[in-house]
């Protein structure tokens, strides 16, 4: 199986800073997305610090080990790695008192043959086009989630709700943190995206599916799903990782474009 990658990441059109961060390594076919949060810059500091940290120490472990390593192997390292990543955030904002109550949502991605684990924390998600399935294959920790599972609100209710961005697990937040791992299926043409709430509060799933599922080039369809979230009013930053697989046997450059920082 072979992955095709593309990133950016947009302030929109109400924030003066960006707080998300995105990055991927080709290589070893990881992806990572933060959603900083905090007062200052401390929220682009917790973002960075995770993207840069579990990019580097996972991606690390992940060139050591090869392509196939067993999940098992793989969970366990993308626990260890997020676990440390959230130490070293937690601990900067307890030694700095301009960073105090920094932390950042996470989702990240261990692409590989047939099959992706996926780790997230907060409301960051990841979502999954095959066909014209569209489908969110992460569950948010927050609060609305927690009233939609209970049943006390229906998800056209949370779509309009005050408290949509109310988290209930955050990176770096307190000295521990569980990272959630979920193992999916991939079959050759599934585009994945992992986005920060910037894109999923201002397009609606019908939006995002559409544009996934034209004839456009992945890094067409990466502008496109900003364009559209600016179009919509672009309130928050918006972040965008794409990853299709296919069976393609051409072998790909090492390195795809990126877009953004």
């Amino acid at each position: 199986m072979n992955y095709e990658f593309c990133i950016r990441t947009d302030p929109g059109l109400a924030r003066e800073n960006n707080e998300d961060s995105v990055t991927f390594e080709e290589n070893v076919r990881l992806g990572v997305l933060a959603d900083g949060m905090g007062g200052y810059n401390a929220g682009e500091i917790a973002s960075g610090m995770a993207t840069t940290f579990i990019k580097s120490e996972l991606g690390r472990w992940l060139m050591q080990a090869g392509r196939h390593a067993n999940a098992r192997e793989v969970r366990r390292a993308m626990e260890i790695c997020v676990d440390n990543a959230n130490r070293s955030i937690f601990n900067a904002a307890n030694s700095n008192p301009q960073y105090s109550g920094m932390g950042t949502t996470l989702v990240l991605g261990v692409f590989q043959d047939g099959k992706v684990l996926l780790g997230h924390i907060g409301d960051s998600r990841c979502y999954r086009l095959r066909g014209t399935e569209f489908v969110q294959v992460t569950k948010d920790h927050s609060l609305l989630q927690e009233q939609m599972d209970a049943g006390l609100i229906t998800p056209e209710q949370a779509a309009t709700s005050s408290n949509k961005n109310l988290v209930t697990r955050a990176l770096g937040v307190e000295d521990a943190v569980l990272l959630e791992v979920n193992e999916h299926r991939v079959d050759p043409g599934d585009i994945y995206l992992m986005c920060s709430d910037g894109l999923s509060d201002m397009v609606d799933d019908e939006g995002i599916a559409k544009i996934l599922g034209n004839d456009s080039t992945l890094e067409q369809k990466v502008a496109q799903l900003i364009d559209a979230a600016n179009a919509n009013g672009g309130r928050d930053n918006i972040s965008v990782l794409l990853a299709q697989a296919s069976n393609d046997t051409k072998k790909r450059g090492l390195i795809s474009r990126m877009l953004g920082k």
